[in-house]
């Protein structure tokens, strides 16, 4: 159950964090949206073309999202789950991960997004990319993945404290 409580918690924060900033100004989130909607931002001059797909400020401000997943996770399994083992971080961290992941890939982007003219950039509107499901679900993949050195991070932080 506390499991359940502490995701619908991540979940919450998670939602309030993509709703602001993509809602407020979408280009903020370019580098998560799906390539021919970038590319089209490109010719349309709203971004500059580059290499990688997310900027420098984009891969801090993500890395900082990341530590501060990590800290917060490890005291909050350590104090209210009473994990106190690498393994019991590990899983449980990682369980509320992959519901939040798929939380965001279910109802943020494939229903949300998809469906929402807040997130549209303008002159891209129209563009049948905005409702491409596969491209999320992809990402959703790629997430669990992403999540498995974050969590072993919380594992070994929560045996550690």
């Amino acid at each position: 159950m506390i499991i359940l409580i502490e995701s619908l918690i991540g979940i919450a924060l998670f939602t309030i964090i993509m709703v602001i900033f993509t809602a407020k100004e979408p280009l903020t989130s370019v580098g998560d949206y799906p390539p021919a909607i970038r590319k089209k931002c490109i010719e349309l001059g709203l971004i500059t073309e580059r290499k990688q797909r997310f900027t420098r400020a984009d891969l801090i401000r993500k890395g900082i999202a990341m530590a501060v997943f990590v800290f917060i996770f490890a005291l909050v399994l350590k104090h209210f789950n009473r994990a106190d083992t690498f393994w019991q971080g590990f899983i449980e961290s990682y369980l509320i991960w992959l519901i939040i992941d798929w939380y965001d890939a279910l109802i943020l982007d494939c229903i949300w997004f998809c469906h929402s003219r807040k997130v549209r950039i303008p002159g891209t509107e129209e563009m049948k990319e905005y409702k491409d499901y596969r491209f999320h679900i992809k990402q959703s993949c790629i997430g669990m993945l992403l999540g498995l050195p974050a969590c072993f991070a919380v594992g070994g932080l929560t045996a550690i404290l």
